[in-house]
């Protein structure tokens, strides 16, 4: 029925919107305020949805698939590591380097194993948690790419792998003979370090290790996950994890070759300590003129490292894949028994 008019105005009106009083003061005035569905009127919000969603993304079964990953690979591979560096530092052939060591000793050969032992352990864990955090998250929430998204989480992933650095600072330190007096453990050389001239000296050689990570990690999981989609799915186990391991040695040993040189320049620049630091580009220049001008000089060892970035990340890749599919197949069973 329509109204005639010949009623009161306000009571025609909804309860909720009727005209208040014009004495009460203006706290009194009652509003209605629909709750978010599950929460009361007086519960807080979230302080930040992006924070939220964003670290919602993460799961802890891709970090704790890294870290075994690398355990596994650095204890397997250390010793072909300290060949190369010394190549690297020295720019010597392998004989020479191997003849370095056998004199060191075999109780020098796993010398600053620790270092790198803790760093990619946590670099691993960082590495495949970071990325599939912020890939899944930029997918899900702004429809990103797949590629674009693949491309953005390697370099976050790979950016957030340079805050260990002073890992890697010390164990040059460490693998270097002209400070075998100096340093007597990793805990030592970190004390030393810090005591002597600050927390920045353990980020020596910043630079080229923030552009290494960041690019490599881009292509790393572009080309990883390229080869999963496409290659043929194998039914057997060892089929499946040679695959696996011949996938990830490919690939890993193939970006390991081409950014060889900004490992180079790490190196170098963090075999000095005290003075201040000279920058990659001055270095990549010093470096030039010290091996005779020749670009190819840049690359010493890098065949040595090429073999070792092959056995290197076969190993992580397949050992990061089994560990997987074995928390993958554990989580029914956990539920079933939590169920009980």
């Amino acid at each position: 029925m329509k109204d005639d008019g010949d009623g009161d105005p306000e009571s025609a009106l909804p309860n909720d919107v009727q005209t208040a009083d014009p004495l009460a003061p203006p706290h009194a005035h009652s509003v209605n305020i629909m709750a978010p569905p599950g929460k009361s009127v007086g519960e807080p919000r979230p302080a930040s949805v992006f924070t939220e969603r964003f670290f919602g993304a993460f799961q802890w079964e891709e970090f704790a698939c890294g870290c075994g990953a690398a355990f596994v690979n650095i204890t397997a591979t250390y010793p072909i590591y300290k060949m190369i560096f010394r190549q690297m530092l020295h720019g010597v052939p392998i004989t020479s380097a191997f003849a370095q060591l056998r004199h060191e000793g075999l109780g020098f050969l796993y010398r600053g194993m620790l270092p790198p032992l803790a760093q990619k352990t946590i670099s691993l864990s960082i590495m495949f948690g970071v990325f599939d955090g912020t890939r899944r998250y930029l997918v899900e929430d702004y429809d990103m790419n797949d590629y674009g998204a693949k491309v953005i989480a390697g370099v976050v992933a790979g950016s957030a792998e340079s805050i260990l650095l002073p890992f890697e600072r010390v164990q040059t330190l460490l693998a270097d003979s002209k400070f075998h007096q100096h340093f007597s453990n990793t805990t030592n050389a970190f004390r030393y370090v810090v005591a002597n001239h600050g927390y920045r000296e353990l980020y020596r050689g910043l630079e080229p290790v923030f552009w290494r990570n960041g690019l490599s990690n881009a292509f790393f999981f572009v080309l990883r996950e390229e080869a999963s989609s496409r290659l043929p799915k194998r039914k057997s186990v060892s089929s499946r994890t040679a695959q696996e391991f011949v996938a990830g040695a490919v690939i890993g040993a193939s970006i390991s070759t081409i950014f060889y040189p900004l490992n180079v320049i790490k190196v170098s620049l963090q075999s000095e300590m005290g003075h201040r630091s000279e920058g990659s580009w001055a270095a990549c220049k010093r470096i030039y003129r010290e091996r005779n001008y020749r670009i190819a000089n840049f690359y010493r060892g890098c065949a040595f490292n090429t073999g070792r970035s092959f056995i290197s990340w076969g190993i992580m890749n397949t050992a990061y894949e089994n560990l997987k599919k074995l928390i993958a197949d554990e989580q029914p069973q956990i539920a079933v028994v939590n169920s009980k």
